[in-house]
């Protein structure tokens, strides 16, 4: 149409499809407050943890390197996020938008997580014969410390989540997190940014059926400015 080669776009007259949402599975409180010791001793639950209290994602966690991580600032950078190509291989190459270039402080938990990670791969790699841990290697990486294939991590996950009867995929670790900053009433600018979203619009319609139905706060808020 646009060089004027047909007359109409034959595209625009057929409707697109519908999306069909699908139910979103979460954490119960009791859930996230045993959820590091439950998963003690299991290989993925440093990740996992990592996910579920800071709302990374499955790239960005696999991607991380300890360059990447401040335990003395409590703060993970997101730069990188490790993705399959379509050749089949594993690349790692910065993220889809600018607001997943983001820095995600840590609570106490993560931080304490990432140290014991850290000793572990450490007296791992020292008895494998690769030497010390470099700032530039991967902070999940499998036995070998190469990259892990996203696919085979998350059926890894499924498999020990199915096991714990906690029923959540490893996305939905991040949709715990974000339903643990919308119950806490931490506004939505800030919850966006901290998921790395593109707008909090983008965060609102993904998570709008867990903001507070009673907007008795703002009837409050009202009344109080009219004091």
């Amino acid at each position: 149409m646009r060089h004027k080669l047909v007359l109409q776009n034959v595209c625009a007259l057929q409707r697109p499809p519908k999306v069909v949402s699908q139910e979103m599975h979460i954490l119960t409180p009791e859930q996230v407050a045993g959820f590091a010791a439950l998963l003690d001793g299991h290989e993925v639950a440093a990740a996992a943890t990592t996910a579920l209290f800071t709302g990374i994602r499955r790239g960005e966690a696999l991607g991380l390197e300890w360059q990447h991580i401040n335990l003395d600032a409590k703060l993970i950078k997101v730069r990188q996020s490790l993705e399959e190509t379509d050749e089949g291989g594993l690349q790692l190459k910065p993220p889809k938008t600018k607001a997943s270039i983001r820095d995600i402080t840590l609570p106490d938990i993560v931080i304490e997580t990432l140290q014991a990670h850290h000793k572990r791969l450490l007296e791992r790699r020292l008895q494998l014969g690769l030497g010390k841990l470099d700032k530039d290697d991967l902070v999940f990486p499998d036995w070998e410390g190469r990259p892990q294939w996203p696919d085979r991590f998350s059926a890894r996950w499924t498999e020990l989540s199915k096991r714990l009867k906690l029923g959540v995929s490893f996305h939905e670790l991040r949709h715990t997190h974000a339903s643990q900053l919308i119950d806490a009433g931490v506004d939505v600018v800030t919850i966006s940014k901290r998921l790395g979203h593109a707008s909090p619009t983008i965060t609102l319609s993904t998570y709008a059926h867990l903001f507070r139905k009673d907007d008795g706060k703002a009837a409050a808020a009202i009344n109080a400015a009219l004091k």
